[in-house]
């Protein structure tokens, strides 16, 4: 009898986790949560990727002390619309500047605060620079006017 109660509380147990697993709002198209998905490339791969697809880089250039940095990452960046909309239209890269290949980029792309969001071509020509915290309307604002003055990116 005792078996057969720890067996049924086991499987309820795991019908519980694979419930959760699944209900956790995730993006089906993307495999992960809602939101911007940022690639993990290098920048050299990016730019590839970038003039092979025919799409503008949207840079978060951060650093990791940064508070307004922290807000974009946890309030506007996980949004669904900002996600869906900026998945589709840009390749998009985050970079601590201040780590890795952040401080060549920064010499290369200079930066007046923190964050700095970048638009970039293919070539690696900024195309926009917006300095400080932007609300999820007004960063797809921006975006929208980004793609709408490339057309043929």
């Amino acid at each position: 009898m005792k078996s057969t109660q720890r067996m049924s509380l086991l499987v309820m147990l795991l019908l519980g986790l694979v419930w959760n697993a699944g209900a956790g709002g995730n993006d089906p198209k993307t495999g992960g949560e809602p939101g911007i998905q940022f690639t993990e490339s290098s920048w050299r791969a990016v730019l590839k990727k970038a003039k092979a697809e025919n799409k503008v880089i949207f840079l978060d250039a951060y650093a990791s002390w940064c508070g307004p940095c922290k807000l974009l990452q946890k309030n506007v960046f996980t949004q669904k619309e900002v996600g869906d909309y900026f998945n589709k239209e840009f390749i998009n890269v985050k970079i601590d500047m201040e780590k890795g290949e952040g401080p060549a980029l920064s010499r290369q792309y200079p930066l007046e605060a923190y964050p700095t969001l970048f638009f970039i071509d293919g070539n690696g020509k900024v195309l926009k620079k917006v300095i400080g915290y932007q609300r999820p309307e007004e960063l797809l604002t921006i975006g929208k006017a980004i793609k709408k003055s490339t057309p043929n990116l």
